[in-house]
């Protein structure tokens, strides 16, 4: 049973969602926290704390208690909904087997959730005390509606995901929320310029969606699953693709203008090698069922994008 779990909260999906905090991490240390005329060492030692490890590692936790959590909410809403069916592409899922029943699944999502809300409130407690107390109540309502979109991308009769809104929310918790949420956890302040290595990690985060959408198009469309794919048909989902992640290539270039510091900056360019390489294969498809493996390479290559991106903030 426990190995079915595991298979069911899909391991191969947290390097996604920790990028945002590696990104967010990396620019609260070397840029919140450090002033530019510090040497490397001092950064490391000087300016990360014990105290920012517990808020980076609590981060960590929580974002995988996320991720975990709506991949649960994920089998165990389209297998309810009979979406993933005969006609899946994609690996089978818990329900769809079933190896796991509705309700154990929802009996797992109901922990998950507990656990991933204490570790929220935790992170929270240590990064702003008892002194502020309006910052927290705000990551609070933030961490509650993380829970809550995690879980309703396909539960409930409401489900996002079933009207095209999955992208939308990928984008602002993925990116926006992951990247600057864990910035400010550190510097207790707002830098307008992170909004664009946020938006690169939203974007190439949409693409690994819009890809999973496109692979799954034929019969999430049977399924009445109207994901944004679904709406645009393959084609125009080909364009939307290319601009995602030509998209996040332009805001990451874009910060490195802005906020210039050294060449080791251009580091993340290297992931960009295998993602361009994705997009002439996505340009080339014609059976969706050959997406299948560009998911995991794509994944991985936006984890490889946040590694190097922050490496390019301390060298």
């Amino acid at each position: 049973m426990l190995k079915h779990f595991i298979q069911a909260a899909r391991l191969r999906t947290l390097p996604l969602s920790i990028s945002g905090i590696i990104v967010g991490s990396s620019l609260a240390k070397f840029q919140g926290n450090c002033s530019h005329s510090m040497r490397i060492d001092d950064c490391f030692f000087g300016c990360f704390s014990e105290n920012n490890f517990t808020i980076f590692w609590l981060a960590i936790l929580t974002t995988i208690g996320l991720q975990v959590l709506s991949n649960f909410a994920n089998d165990y809403g389209d297998g309810v909904k009979g979406t993933d069916n005969e006609d899946r592409i994609g690996p089978e899922r818990a329900l769809q087997s079933g190896a796991i029943s509705p309700k154990q699944m929802l009996n797992a999502i109901k922990i998950t959730g507990i656990i991933t809300f204490c570790l929220a409130v935790l992170l929270i407690y240590v990064s702003f005390g008892k002194e502020n107390l309006a910052y927290s109540i705000l990551f609070l309502i933030l961490g509650i509606a993380s829970i809550a979109a995690a879980i309703k991308y396909t539960m409930g009769k409401s489900a996002y995901g079933y009207s095209g809104f999955g992208d939308v929310f990928v984008f602002l918790f993925f990116g926006l929320l992951s990247v600057c949420g864990s910035y400010f956890l550190y510097t207790k302040h707002f830098d307008y310029s992170i909004l664009l290595p946020a938006a690169s990690i939203g974007l190439l985060s949409v693409g690994v969606l819009n890809l999973n959408n496109m692979r799954d198009r034929a019969s999430d469309e049977k399924s009445n699953k109207n994901t944004l794919v679904v709406k645009m048909g393959s084609e125009n989902a080909k364009k939307y693709h290319y601009f995602l992640l030509i998209g996040a290539f332009a805001c990451a270039m874009s910060y490195t203008i802005i906020r210039p510091k050294s060449s080791f900056e251009l580091l993340f360019l290297i992931a960009f090698i295998p993602i361009f390489k994705h997009l002439h294969t996505v340009y080339k498809n014609k059976n969706p069922k050959d997406l299948d493996p560009e998911l995991k390479k794509l994944a991985l290559s936006t984890f490889l994008f946040a590694i190097l991106f922050s490496l390019g903030q301390i060298l």
